[in-house]
């Protein structure tokens, strides 16, 4: 079984900045990828950003410039450093983590979420 802890969620004025952290444990072989995921009220879950264990990283369009991810291998942790942050950005945030479990087979994680409020 495999956890994911996230860190770093709060409350901040328009233009502020927050630091997410998600770190993965349990029967990890290898992660292939961790990602943040956001849903605000009334709005389906999208994708804000992931990366690679080799660091490729992908952007929501509307946070590029602005969010930046990345990831400490030896860790099996992920961060998300968000600039400039707008009252739009406030959702709750999720961490996702794909990987190659112990026992050699694919798997896929989800945390509980990390609330991020942006006010105007």
């Amino acid at each position: 079984q495999v956890q994911l802890v996230e860190s770093g969620g709060g409350s901040v004025q328009a233009g502020g900045s927050l630091r997410l952290s998600c770190a993965a444990s349990g029967s990890i072989l290898r992660l292939n990828s961790m990602g943040w995921y956001r849903q605000a009220p009334g709005k389906q879950r999208e994708l804000v950003a992931v990366i690679t264990r080799g660091g490729t990283t992908n952007y929501k369009d509307s946070v590029k410039g602005r969010f930046t991810i990345s990831g400490d291998n030896a860790k099996n942790t992920v961060y998300l450093q968000m600039n400039s942050l707008k009252p739009e950005d406030t959702a709750v945030y999720v961490c996702k983590a794909e990987f190659t479990s112990a026992w050699g087979t694919m798997s896929g994680s989800w945390g509980q979420g990390t609330q991020v409020t942006v006010s105007s």
